[in-house]
């Protein structure tokens, strides 16, 4: 692993809020706090008389999708070409392309969809590529997961990536953020499809620790804990810990890798971005700060960043136009 270090060390400035704001933030909190009281009170009780039936109710609630404006951003320059393909679980996969050239794929995270990646489509069109983005099943503008509306599982989303993959091709590059990170690597590291460059930008946990903090957060009893796992690992055919990252590039397989990551991001800590590029022998690990998990998809110089170094590798899909990555090694 080598490191670069981007992060312009400004503190943001925190904007007064109106009070009509701070108080609906507030009754919303409230809310959210009702609810998470009766969840757990509701597992607590069918942990003890139907423990069955509580490790179903954990399942369906790890499978919901988060809610959240950031997820839902559309900052696309404008819309694109459309296709709607099969997904293997039923219903249509959206993908969106724009421009013409050697494909880029754009891979969003757990809740989000293909119009949060939109900066990125502008400047890779200008620098040659065709930009492909979907929506996997569950998400977006595609049809509901196979467990219904609101539901997503990992395995649709590298199922959707497949499918789009079949249908554009190889590619130059795959660009994916949070979860859409370990949907990328496993569909890369099975050979379905294959790129030239791989950027993850603010990878997620391991899933280890993404279940023990919804154990943590549920209160679920050891019993319903091992439930849960169980149902999660027969939807998906595998153990868990098949789909860590660390592990997934540890052999140097997977193509050459630009890890970025914010320095506070308080949805996959810095240091989840980290170990990743530490394990990865192909990889070089980018620090930003300030820019947090969502809002780094937007900041120009982070997308420049990450376009420049797209098109200073070596391509055998065409000859590289722009001049070489100016990336500067961190102290």
């Amino acid at each position: 692993m080598s490191a670069v270090d981007t992060s312009t060390r400004t503190t943001p400035t925190p904007a007064t809020a109106p009070r009509t704001s701070t108080a609906g933030a507030t009754r919303r909190r409230l809310a959210a706090r009702a609810r998470l009281a009766y969840v757990r009170g509701r597992l607590r009780v069918l942990g003890v008389v139907a423990p069955r039936r509580a490790g179903a109710e954990a399942f369906t609630l790890w499978c919901t999708l988060p809610g959240g404006t950031g997820r839902r951003k559309d900052v696309r320059p404008h819309a694109g070409e459309l296709v709607e393909l099969a997904a293997p679980r039923g219903g249509r996969v959206v993908a969106e392309s724009w421009g013409s050239g050697p494909v880029v794929y754009l891979v969003h995270g757990w809740g989000g969809w293909r119009g949060q990646l939109g900066a990125f489509v502008a400047p890779l069109v200008d620098a040659g590529y065709r930009v492909v983005a979907f929506d996997a099943p569950g998400h977006g503008d595609s049809d509901p997961s196979v467990l219904g509306p609101r539901r997503g599982t990992l395995v649709e989303v590298m199922e959707a990536l497949e499918v789009v993959g079949a249908h554009f091709g190889d590619s130059a590059a795959v660009v994916a953020h949070s979860m859409g990170t370990t949907a990328a690597s496993k569909v890369l590291s099975a050979g379905p499809l294959r790129t030239e460059r791989l950027v993850l930008i603010a990878p997620n946990h391991d899933f280890a620790e993404i279940l023990a903090d919804f154990d943590r957060m549920l209160r679920l009893s050891p019993r319903v804990q091992g439930l849960l796992r169980g149902a999660l690992e027969d939807f998906v055919g595998h153990a868990l810990s098949d789909f860590d990252l660390a592990p997934l590039g540890a052999d140097g397989q997977l193509p050459q890798t630009l890890v970025v990551h914010d320095r506070r991001d308080k949805e996959t800590p810095f240091a989840v971005g980290h170990r990743v590029a530490e394990s990865w022998p192909t990889a070089t690990l980018v620090a930003t700060d300030g820019l947090g998990h969502q809002r780094i998809l937007r900041d120009e110089a982070t997308i420049d960043l990450i376009v420049r170094d797209i098109a200073a590798r070596p391509s055998t899909l065409r000859p590289s136009s722009l001049s070489p990555s100016t990336l500067s090694p961190s102290a």
